[in-house]
């Protein structure tokens, strides 16, 4: 098109002494109307300017023709001059990535003679197809990699018609159906590799807190703390020393830490063996020594980087301590000592957090409570204790609960059948929402998960949001919460709310009847006293049953049918083992099974009792999801398993809701996931 442009506009050039001899022909015979004698004269000259014009234009044709031909040779040279000696490497493609030209500077590159035609795949990998036709819409930039050097090429769409005439090009053009594609190559190996080389020398910020501080070093006698203290400071500088970081103490169990960025890598390889190194420490201490650490870095700022580091820290220790937690941005990776976690004696958190929960409640005109969907006795007894706080300050409480299962029906009939409680003391989600203003303090129990919640809808219509769980959080955490207690060393949602309770009111009101359901929530989520037991979930029982929580009443609460038993039987019997030390089954249930991810749980718990079995896995299908139950002894961190598949829970007892899969699809992740964590230690037989 533009050169059909330049040729009409010097045609018009050339040509325009013949379009002034017809004008003054016309000028000639208007003029012949007035005075003919005067159009006589002057048609004369017309066409002696004719004549003269003609015989100039003939003499002159071919010298000017040479002229242009000579001018428009000596451009195109030029140009094809500049583009085979331009000093970056420059190939044209046609639209299916095969080569039609190159310059000298890419033969040299790629060892490549002129008339090498085939795909420009064939040399670099990293261009495929689809970034050639990316780059016949819109310019398309690759990083790519031949010879050790490290390139940006940058493809470009050509709109051109006869270019580089001359060439070896120009045999090819007939071949060309949908343009041509240029690649620029620049090297940019020196420029990634200072880049990275300021990128290692960055300032990593870490903060190291001793976890048991108090309660290992009350314990020693005098003449041995300093010597302890001495040996964990040695522990710290000699490990981090040899990344020449700087290690500073800020208070008696807490440290500041910096390194280079380089150094990282080499940390994160050895899973920061620190972590369990200083476990190992004894100097007349029975308890071990844990530390956490948070790591921040993801950011050009020293400022950020501290509160990254910050919200690091504060994480592993929300998710219960002994453990290396790296905020990179916003990704976040874990480390620790495969699941262990630190259980605290002293009660003082749960009475601040009883205190400020009371003054909230108070500041409000109603709650509503609810835990994760199909609620369990943990659940629920968590959401009774909630209920029996608000009673003590004369607040309405609500629990939200959209389906009862057949095991918690009569905990649920045992409050409804009696005249004593509200009809509203549990509505479902469409009620709730209906119920909640800006007044309304929405309490969430027994997760940390705005997905697995009741119902979703509430944390959305309200941001006076208060969370009360005891599972390690995970990366989806409900955000902003006025309130935030998360211990994942207590043994239950309703043990935490057992402590809260006792510190509410200075003698608080609690029935027979709120007592074994709370009571009950500690039962079953310690599997009867048996798993994840401190010194503090005896107290809450203790507690419990002082207020007149009764055992065998509670037993026979928890009772269960006989197709819910032989259900668990049949799904013991079907187990499979995994590995010589995983137990795998599946729980596909018929109809009459009310509740199969209780009864998935419980078989969970009974595939423990199996001599050899580690960790068990049941497999659940119901209302299209596929429910995962895991559980361990001591010796698996199911937690990390689960949350690899997007769940997560306890070290000895967690869960996944998986979606859009079938139960083989699930079972063979499950059995990748543990291939993948015993290859890289995360796992350990």
């Amino acid at each position: 098109m533009e050169a059909l442009k330049y040729r009409n506009r010097l045609k018009r050039y050339l040509r325009f002494p013949l379009y002034m001899l017809i004008i003054f022909l016309i000028g000639c015979i208007i003029l012949s109307f007035v005075n003919p004698k005067a159009a006589c004269v002057t048609l004369i000259f017309v066409l002696v300017y004719g004549v003269a014009c003609f015989a100039y234009y003939k003499a002159n044709l071919k010298s000017f023709k040479n002229t242009i031909i000579e001018y428009a040779v000596h451009y195109g040279t030029v140009q094809k001059e500049l583009l085979k000696n331009f000093r970056l490497p420059y190939v044209l493609l046609d639209s299916t990535g095969r080569i039609m030209w190159m310059n000298e500077e890419f033969c040299q590159l790629v060892d490549k003679n002129k008339t090498y035609n085939k795909s420009i795949t064939s040399i670099f990998s990293e261009i495929t197809r689809e970034g050639i036709d990316h780059a016949k819409d819109d310019n398309f930039d690759i990083h790519i990699e031949y010879n050790e050097r490290k390139y940006l090429a940058c493809l470009q769409r050509l709109d051109m018609t006869e270019p580089l005439q001359g060439s070896n090009l120009v045999a090819n053009m007939d071949e060309v159906t949908d343009g041509l594609v240029a690649i620029i190559l620049f090297d940019e190996t020196d420029i990634q590799a200072t880049k990275a080389k300021i990128n290692d020398q960055g300032m990593v910020m870490a903060l190291l807190y001793v976890d048991n501080y108090d309660e290992v070093f009350d314990q020693v006698e005098n003449a041995k703390r300093s010597m302890l203290l001495a040996l964990l400071d040695r522990k710290i500088n000699k490990y981090f020393g040899e990344a020449d970081a700087i290690v500073s103490r800020l208070e008696k169990d807490k440290y500041l830490i910096m390194f280079q960025h380089k150094y990282l890598k080499n940390f994160e390889d050895d899973k920061f063996s620190i972590v369990e190194d200083i476990t190992g420490i004894k100097m007349g201490n029975d308890k071990d020594i844990t530390v956490s650490i948070g790591i921040g870095l993801g950011s050009d700022n020293y400022n950020q980087k501290a509160q990254y580091a910050h919200v690091a820290i504060d994480l592993a220790l929300a998710r219960g301590g002994c453990q290396v937690v790296v905020k990179n941005g916003q990704d976040v990776s874990y480390y620790g000592t495969h699941g262990k976690e630190v259980e605290r004696s002293t009660r003082v958190k749960a009475r601040v957090k009883a205190q400020a929960l009371r003054e909230l409640m108070e500041t409000r005109e109603r709650i509503i409570v609810m835990g994760h969907n199909l609620s369990d006795a943990d659940c629920l007894g968590a959401s009774v204790g909630v209920f029996c706080a608000g009673r003590e300050i004369g607040k309405p409480v609500n629990i939200v609960i959209d389906t009862i299962t057949s095991s918690m029906r009569p905990v649920v009939e045992s409050f409804t059948e009696k005249g004593e409680y509200p009809d509203d003391m549990f509505i479902t989600s469409e009620q709730a929402l209906n119920l909640c203003n800006e007044n309304t303090l929405i309490m969430v129990v027994d997760t940390n998960r705005p997905s697995y919640v009741e119902c979703p809808g509430l944390l959305y219509k309200n941001k006076n949001i208060v969370v009360i769980d005891h599972h390690r959080q995970v990366e989806e955490i409900i955000e902003n919460p006025i309130l935030s207690y998360i211990e994942p060393y207590a043994s239950s949602a309703s043990e935490m709310i057992a402590e809260v309770l006792q510190y509410f009111a200075e003698k608080i009101n609690i029935n027979p009847t709120e007592a074994d359901c709370i009571y009950a929530g500690i039962l079953i989520d310690t599997n009867n006293f048996m798993t994840k037991t401190g010194v503090r979930t005896f107290e809450a029982a203790a507690f419990l049953r002082r207020n007149g929580a009764e055992v065998t009443r509670v037993r026979k609460m928890l009772r269960e049918n006989m197709e819910t038993y032989k259900a668990r039987a049949e799904i013991v019997r079907n187990a499979a083992v995994y590995r010589d030390a995983f137990a795998i089954a599946e729980c596909e249930p018929d109809g009459n099974l009310e509740s199969p991810t209780v009864v998935g749980a419980q078989a969970a718990n009974e595939l423990l009792n199996i001599v050899g079995i580690k960790a068990s896995f049941v497999l659940t299908k119901y209302m299209d999801k596929i429910y995962i139950s895991s559980r361990s002894i001591d010796e698996i961190d199911v937690q990390s398993i689960m949350a690899r598949l997007g769940g997560g829970g306890h070290v000895n007892i967690a869960g996944a809701q998986i979606q859009n899969r079938t139960l083989d699809e699930v079972r063979e992740d499950l059995e990748a996931t543990i291939d993948k964590m015993l290859e890289e230690g995360e796992i350990r037989l």
